[in-house]
């Protein structure tokens, strides 16, 4: 049975998976490790049996269970067939499915040969990008699941935002925890960016050591058992050296949101000593890092972003920038300090404009960076993010490259001090928090 008490809806995230239920697509759902991608099945299941649905006919296996741990494709086949009911629809569940070897051939086969309804789940986007495409292009839809919102955050660690008086007489919104005690929405915020969006830390409380555990062992699997790991699976030996891996994990957890290219990082490992110099063995040493990055991408460690120019209409080649998935993470990383918050704001509102459904990239107006181009088919939000706009040179900073784009698009600065004027010549100035919660 489902303990449905400890399930936290996601509703975000099941209502696309309700769309496609009893579809062909195969659904899947991917990101990082512990994202909430196995409670998100749980949540399905629990969907499933509320419209009637009896138990006999879902089949759930987690592949990170010892019970399935020599499973190989042929066996992972006979254990479903075992449990198919021939004159009802099944419903099957298989987390983490990657870890069995040739998995792809037994779901396509499931998909041919019974009745059924597929969900699946993967810690790894090269899942989809090879094998998996090969087999089912078309017939998949993909799930991108991301660590907890802030809206989320607030939802998991049982607060409840409630409109209170002002001493002004306006009304101003805050934050009540379950025993009544109330909080600054600001307040409550600075713990969202101290502790970040694991679901997990839900269960252990706004405990600093106890989260620091946590995101150390989320840290762990991911580089060890999806990177690491996965590279022996596939015979191939490009990514062997922890040590490296680490140092590049930290130098891009250090710089998210600065222009950086590849080249740059292996310049800075070479310097160090960290990598050897590529010129000498006759293989560039940016291939080596370039090899390492997609591993962490993949993975869904680090995103990454293009910019586009915005007058002559087309993305460029030039330098990008790298997010981490979960600020928590950061931290975790590089230690709880407050480190080049700006950038840390914008990763931020890089995650939640992906929540969004946005297309998202990095805007280039002559000389001037947006930091957020937000597009979709019939919407466009040029974004900048700041820490203040009380001042007036930043105000002219942010607002400056924003003033050079001549559409009608929503022009929004995001910011934690919004200054005295709620917009500037059309630009909004919206403060942070009341946007990720509106």
């Amino acid at each position: 049975m489902i303990d449905t008490h400890e399930l936290k809806k996601r509703d975000l995230y099941l209502n696309k998976m309700i769309a496609f239920q009893d579809t062909e697509p195969v659904k899947v759902v991917t990101g990082i490790r512990r994202c909430g991608k196995s409670s998100l099945l749980k949540l399905m299941v629990v969907h499933l049996k509320e419209d009637g649905i009896v138990d006999d006919q879902i089949v759930e296996m987690n592949f990170e269970s010892h019970a399935f741990k020599n499973m190989n494709s042929d066996t992972f086949y006979e254990y479903v067939k075992e449990r198919v009911i021939s004159n009802k629809r099944m419903y099957l569940f298989f987390d983490e499915v990657q870890r069995v070897p040739n998995w792809e051939d037994a779901i396509n086969s499931f998909r041919v040969d019974f009745n059924c309804d597929i969900y699946v789940t993967g810690s790894n986007a090269y899942m989809l990008s090879s094998e998996y495409a090969t087999y089912l292009s078309g017939r998949c839809v993909e799930i991108k699941m991301l660590p907890l919102s802030f809206d989320e955050f607030l939802y998991f660690h049982d607060f409840e935002i409630k409109e209170t008086e002002s001493a002004l007489g306006g009304m101003r919104k805050q934050a009540f925890d379950k025993n009544g005690e109330h909080y600054e929405i600001r307040d409550v915020f600075e713990a969202y960016m101290r502790f970040g969006g694991m679901p997990g830390i839900a269960d252990v409380g706004l405990n600093q050591e106890k989260a620091l555990v946590l995101l150390e062992g989320i840290y762990s699997t991911v580089i060890m058992r999806d990177i690491l790991e996965r590279e022996n699976r596939r015979g191939q030996k490009r990514i062997t050296d922890p040590v490296l891996l680490k140092k590049i994990v930290m130098f891009l957890a250090d710089n998210i949101g600065s222009n950086i290219s590849i080249s740059s990082i292996g310049n800075i490992l070479v310097n160090e000593g960290l990598l050897e110099d590529g010129k000498r063995k006759g293989v560039p040493s940016a291939h080596t890092v370039q090899a390492y990055v997609n591993a962490l991408l993949e993975a869904y460690f680090f995103y990454d972003i293009k910019r586009f120019d915005i007058k002559g209409k087309e993305y460029l080649r030039t330098l990008g920038k790298y997010y981490i998935v979960d600020i928590g993470l950061r931290n975790y990383l590089l230690g709880f300090r407050n480190r080049d918050s700006g950038h840390a704001l914008e990763n931020v509102v890089y995650f939640e404009l992906l929540r969004r459904g946005y297309d998202v990239s990095i805007g280039k107006v002559d000389h001037l960076e947006v930091d957020f181009i937000a597009t979709k088919p019939d919407d466009k939000i040029y974004i900048q993010v700041t820490e203040s706009m009380n001042h007036e040179d930043v105000r002219k900073r942010e607002l400056a490259p924003l003033q050079k784009i001549n559409d009608n698009y929503e022009k929004i600065v995001l910011s934690m001090n919004t200054g005295m004027d709620v917009s500037y010549d059309g630009i909004k100035s919206i403060c942070l928090y009341d946007w990720l919660l509106a």
